[in-house]
């Protein structure tokens, strides 16, 4: 799904130039939910930008689904965005006038779908993470966890190939990223790319992969057993789920 080789990335910095990312060799295949971690300033969050067509690289390779990202036009660049990559972030975004079903749709509505058509689809997406009895609630009736399910409901909305995660659970307890986790499984068993930046060790513990960015450069990549935190049961997340 994802291909990166000899990736380079720097910014300038005055006469100098900051260099970023020193030689990214990464592969990410479909279908895998991946952790990326590292001490702030190794590279993590460009690494994301990059992947998420939100900056360009100065030199190397990266291809998604085999196309080749280093000649895109900005056209293209915002097609596949649009359609193929979701992006999740600690911060939820959503708009506070605008209902569940509604924030989830907004996508949708950037790609000309119907409304009756959008709001199904979004309706549908929302049943998929639990939400389906919080549809028309605002955002500032809902906890921090069910904020971020209906984020990660209008990322995955448009049925991308690829959803970006960036530190997803940072400001929710130790139960709530959990719960944001085992959605984040399920995401990724229909088929999804899920990449999350993390520093939490228990939650990079819950993913298939474990990469690890030292000044720009892959430190090393594990797989991982996945493990459930100490004192987190499936019958604990789903009456965490039901009070929440």
């Amino acid at each position: 799904m994802i291909r990166l080789r000899n990736l380079h990335k720097s910014y300038a910095m005055g006469a100098s130039k900051l260099h970023v990312l020193k030689g990214i060799d990464l592969e990410v295949g479909r279908g895998e939910l991946v952790s990326v971690m590292g001490a702030s300033g190794s590279g993590k969050s460009t690494l994301m930008n990059i992947l998420g067509l939100l900056d360009r690289f100065d030199e190397g390779e990266y291809r998604l689904d085999g196309e080749d990202m280093s000649e895109l036009s900005e056209t293209r660049a915002a097609q596949l965005r649009s359609r193929h990559i979701g992006f999740v972030f600690q911060s939820f975004h959503l708009i506070p006038f605008k209902n569940a079903v509604e924030n989830v749709a907004l996508p949708l509505f950037y790609q000309g779908v119907p409304r009756r058509e959008r709001n199904r689809r979004a309706a549908e997406i929302l049943d998929k993470v639990g939400l389906a009895d919080r549809a028309v609630h605002l955002p500032r009736e809902l906890s921090g966890g069910q904020q971020q399910r209906v984020a990660i409901a209008r990322s995955l909305v448009t049925s991308p190939k690829m959803l970006l995660a960036d530190e997803p659970t940072g400001a929710l307890d130790s139960g709530t990223s959990y719960e944001i986790m085992k959605v984040l499984q399920r995401v990724q068993g229909d088929g999804v790319s899920v990449i999350i930046i993390t520093h939490e060790h228990d939650i990079a513990g819950m993913t298939d992969r474990i990469i690890h960015l030292v000044d720009g450069r892959v430190d090393w990549d594990r797989s991982n057993l996945r493990r459930e935190p100490a004192g987190h049961e499936e019958s604990e997340v789903a009456a965490a789920a039901a009070g929440s």
